[in-house]
């Protein structure tokens, strides 16, 4: 049974900090009476310790309302009893105390509310380029390699520059500096490249929100003008057309070997002042793309499934297919020689190119489609405007044909120089078309009804390649290698 407590003093007294430490437990429940409509409920919590709830009894539309005004000892006795009057005074008033402080509760909300909204707007008026990329990325483009190269050129050009900066700030300066410092590099296509691609992005972000209501300025990308960004006199619509000469195909046998030979011979302390050869996986890799004319990147993601030795085919999914359509490659025995010298290198893997797998793991993924491409490059140094190697790379002319007199050649342009070796052996243009998998000229109704594979066609024609191949690089007779 609970009880109305007093202070020892008797009734009119007020408790005392020592009256209220020297409560026991036996108390839970009992009120304490401290005057003037104030009064404590006496609890007891299970580790034993006595804490006392006060509210203040006052009367509202006839009826007897209570108000909190808080539990010591967390809050003082003074600030219980100071929180007593003010909500007597407020009752004096003919404010009711319980709904001032909903009232004060709400208008606390309502400023926290207010922050939190402000920030929210502030956040959403100052959202980066990085984040409009991320959008973008997201849901405004689509292309065939899963957008890899557009977020590789864009970490490397586009977002260290102008990344981080609010898009409501974003000028045409800011988009032409960092254009101009891909030319200085002398990356024209890169930089033609990167140019297309941000005119598209901040088109798509320009019909969208939050992005349309960021450019208070207008689309900045809409002022910028290439050609005026570019060097005079650079044609970048231009396409390549270097092709590999007899001789330099035959220079470029003889320098893998002696490239391999000089760095095999040279001393172990010497080897890091030695060039390193390019990687035989890589060297097979160019005389594959020669005598198939495939594209580097087809070949770089193939998997050993799809390669059937006994039969002289190589067969490439559409998802690795630029044209997006499934292509068979007959293998003449000069490209069926790389395959199976491939073969002894890497036919314990899934991949026929396999990307470097960390120490007792197995590889579970191909190199990456441009590693052979960058390999042939930075063996070009000649030709590129930098200041000194990248890490981890190599930087010299081990693989300069002609002296350089031709140019720089890519991997690429080994694929354009098979195509036109079939060319000179007389091979129909539309199968040359066919053994290169190039979308096919004609309208899309006489693409759906003719189905013809030209199977043996493009069979003759790669066997004639690779004819021609072995002659050129061994003379009359074929050897077992290229």
């Amino acid at each position: 049974m609970t009880v109305t407590r007093y202070p020892k003093q008797g009734k009119g007294r007020k408790w005392t900090i020592k009256e209220l430490e020297a409560i026991s437990g036996a108390w839970k429940g009992d009120t304490l009476s401290d005057g003037e409509g104030l009064s404590g409920e006496v609890r007891v919590a299970a580790d034993g310790a006595v804490s006392v709830r006060f509210k203040y009894a006052f009367r509202w539309s006839e009826k007897v309302v209570w108000y909190q005004c808080g539990t010591w000892p967390t809050v003082s006795l003074e600030a219980v009893r100071a929180a007593r009057d003010q909500a007597r005074d407020l009752v004096g008033q003919g404010i009711n105390p319980n709904d001032q402080r909903k009232a004060q509760r709400i208008e606390a909300q309502a400023q926290v509310e207010a922050v939190i909204a402000a920030a929210t707007r502030q956040e959403a008026e100052n959202l980066s380029v990085r984040a409009m990329f991320d959008a973008w990325i997201a849901d405004g483009v689509a292309r065939a390699d899963g957008n890899a190269e557009l977020r590789r050129s864009f970490e490397k050009d586009v977002l260290p520059s102008i990344g981080a900066k609010p898009v409501k700030e974003i000028t045409e300066h800011d988009l032409r500096a960092l254009l101009r410092a891909m030319v200085k590099r002398g990356v024209y296509r890169m930089t033609v490249r990167t140019y297309n691609d941000l005119v598209q992005m901040f088109a798509w972000a320009e019909k969208r929100k939050p992005w349309r209501t960021l450019m208070v300025d207008g689309n900045a990308a809409e002022l910028l003008e290439i050609d005026k960004i570019l060097p005079v006199g650079v044609d970048t619509e231009k396409p390549r057309e270097r092709i590999l000469s007899d001789n330099e195909l035959r220079e470029l046998r003889s320098n893998f070997e002696n490239a391999e030979s000089a760095y095999a011979a040279a001393p172990a302390g010497k080897k890091y002042e030695t060039a390193r050869p390019l990687k035989k996986e890589s060297r097979l890799a160019l005389w594959i793309c020669l005598s198939t004319t495939c594209r580097i990147g087809e070949l770089l993601m193939s998997r050993w499934e799809h390669v059937n030795l006994e039969a002289g085919e190589w067969f490439v999914p559409a998802e690795n297919t630029k044209t997006g359509s499934d292509w068979l490659v007959f293998l003449s025995p000069f490209a069926l020689r790389q395959f199976k010298a491939l073969k002894a290198l890497t036919g314990d893997t899934p991949y026929c190119f396999p990307a470097r797998a960390a120490k007792g793991e197995e590889p579970d993924q191909h190199v990456c489609v441009k590693s052979v491409s960058k390999q042939v490059g930075d063996r070009q140094a000649q030709f590129k405007q930098r200041k000194g190697p990248l890490k981890n790379r190599c930087h010299d002319n081990s693989l300069v044909l002609a002296g350089g007199a031709n140019g720089e050649w890519t991997s690429h342009d080994l694929r354009r120089t098979g195509a036109t070796l079939m060319q000179s052996l007389k091979v129909p243009p539309d199968v040359i078309d066919r053994c290169q998998n190039h979308v096919l000229a004609g309208s899309r109704v006489r693409r759906h009804y003719l189905h013809y594979e030209y199977a043996d066609e493009k069979r003759d024609a790669w066997t004639k390649l690779g004819d021609r191949l072995d002659l050129i690089l061994n003379g009359a007779f074929a050897s077992p290698s290229s």
